[in-house]
């Protein structure tokens, strides 16, 4: 099949170039990124792959039938992006799942010791031969209390690595993974007891601002918020209002509510438009990565895999295992 590959990285080539051809796949590279305006760059190709900051709404997935591309791979786990309801009987849609649970639960760990013991302060001090440690001081996470809302293979990934340092461990999910060795409680309880909170979870419309002023207002002074998931499982401005009061003693995001605009992009040259995210990164107590939690070595040749896995599984009119289904 024909693959019209957008939003393209050198990290993408690197997997996708080697396996493509024992698949059969020939893959077009596009560095644009996936709108109703650029779907023409899929004319002759069946197969669209795209990625989280791709738009396919209605607009885009009617512009796709139109050129006779049959399938959406989407080269990730979250779906967010996609109008499922417009491409229902129109295009079928793959994903990835999962590709490595541990590079996204090992990078969140890594922002919240970062976070925590101020290694990026400390970074750049020494860097500048200032080797004063004052206004460095951090807590030891043995014996505190993690709190993970989403118990799919990354949180329990997380969880796991929370267990490692000796901390309690309490988690949310409306479906409870069989063998957790947590504890399950109400999103509001997880909120008051917690000293670390970690997002884990989609993107739905129930987990939609999920942390938000009212369920921050319920947390510990101090607790410190990660986010690997997606931007908008947070409100942004609640967030950034209760750093400014010091409610919340940090926050390590990797991902951002109004990312699309400006993640995966070099924006060094360009005044950013979005004050929010400005003010979040003036702000000592952020650690702020582009959503780069799952760029591992293992994490992308499993995604290629996958990817291309699930299109060879269409071609041969076979169960499409990884179908998101509406």
């Amino acid at each position: 099949m024909k693959i019209a590959f957008y939003d393209t990285k050198p990290y993408d080539r690197l997997w996708f170039s080697e396996l493509g051809p024992r698949y059969g796949a020939e893959i077009r590279y596009f560095e644009s990124r996936l709108t109703a305006d650029t779907a023409p760059l899929a004319s002759g190709c069946g197969c669209v792959c795209a990625f989280v900051n791709d738009t396919l709404d209605a607009r885009t997935i009617d512009a796709l039938c139109a050129l006779g591309v049959r399938l959406i791979a989407m080269r990730c786990a979250g779906f967010n992006n996609v109008d499922c309801r417009a491409a229902k009987g129109k295009l079928p849609i793959v994903r990835v799942p999962a590709y490595s649970p541990h590079a996204v639960a090992e990078h969140a760990a890594g922002l919240l010791l970062c976070l925590n013991r101020k290694l990026h302060r400390a970074f750049n001090r020494t860097r500048d031969f200032n080797f004063s440690i004052s206004g460095l001081e951090g807590f030891d996470l043995c014996g505190k209390t993690a709190g993970i809302i989403g118990t799919g293979r990354i949180g329990r990934c997380f969880a796991d690595i929370c267990r490692g340092f000796g901390m309690r461990v309490l988690a949310y999910d409306p479906m409870p993974a069989e063998g957790f060795a947590g504890e399950y409680v109400g999103v509001a309880r997880l909120c008051r007891e917690s000293d670390v909170l970690s997002l884990h979870c989609p993107l739905t419309p129930d987990t939609h601002r999920i942390i938000n002023a009212d369920t921050i207002a319920l947390m510990k002074d101090g607790a410190v918020i990660l986010n690997t998931s997606r931007g908008a499982l947070i409100d942004s401005e609640a967030l950034l209002a209760a750093l400014k009061t010091g409610k919340l003693g940090g926050a390590g995001l990797d991902v951002y509510e109004e990312e699309a605009a400006l993640f995966f992009e070099d924006n060094s040259g360009r005044i950013v438009q979005d004050d929010v995210l400005a003010r979040l990164l003036s702000l000592p107590n952020v650690l702020l990565t582009s959503h780069q939690a799952f760029l591992t070595r293992e994490a992308l040749y499993s995604i290629a895999r996958t990817t291309l896995e699930n299109i060879a599984a269409f071609e041969r009119g076979e169960p499409l295992e990884n179908e998101v289904r509406v």
